[in-house]
């Protein structure tokens, strides 16, 4: 099913033909820890992405969103400053996973929530 999987499916790594046509147009620049790969057009300056895995924006490490976005000319470990030591890896996206942020009141988590001073009171007819 993997052959079928790499000519139909785009959502889950470059299918046959993008990868065909970003390697024959383009020349891999770099890659980065995740195993994204990233080229260059030979020609008009474009610059692609073959993801390594499922095709998410916030798998782009933040000095190759860069240079994708034209922000920085150079490849980033060329053109950008050596990372502070206090920053962390990017994490992805974690919306519709079980390791989402699901706060105290979320239904998932019981939906019930602790009373806060001035809670809400609910307006009624009878009231002036």
């Amino acid at each position: 099913m993997g052959f079928l999987k790499q000519i139909f499916t785009w959502w889950d790594g470059a299918t046959i033909g993008t990868s065909l046509h970003v390697r024959r147009n383009g020349r891999q620049v770099g890659s980065d820890d995740l195993g994204n790969v990233y080229y260059e057009a030979k020609k008009g300056g474009r610059r692609f992405v073959l993801y390594n895995g499922p095709n998410d924006a916030s798998r782009i490490p933040p000095e190759w969103f860069s240079w994708l976005h034209h922000q920085i000319d150079g490849l980033p470990d060329e053109s950008l400053p050596p990372a502070p030591k206090f920053l962390r890896a990017p994490t992805g996206n974690r919306t519709g996973t079980p390791d989402a942020y699901k706060p105290s009141g979320a239904l998932d988590r019981g939906g019930q929530r602790a009373a806060a001073s001035g809670d809400y009171e609910a307006w009624t007819p009878d009231q002036a």
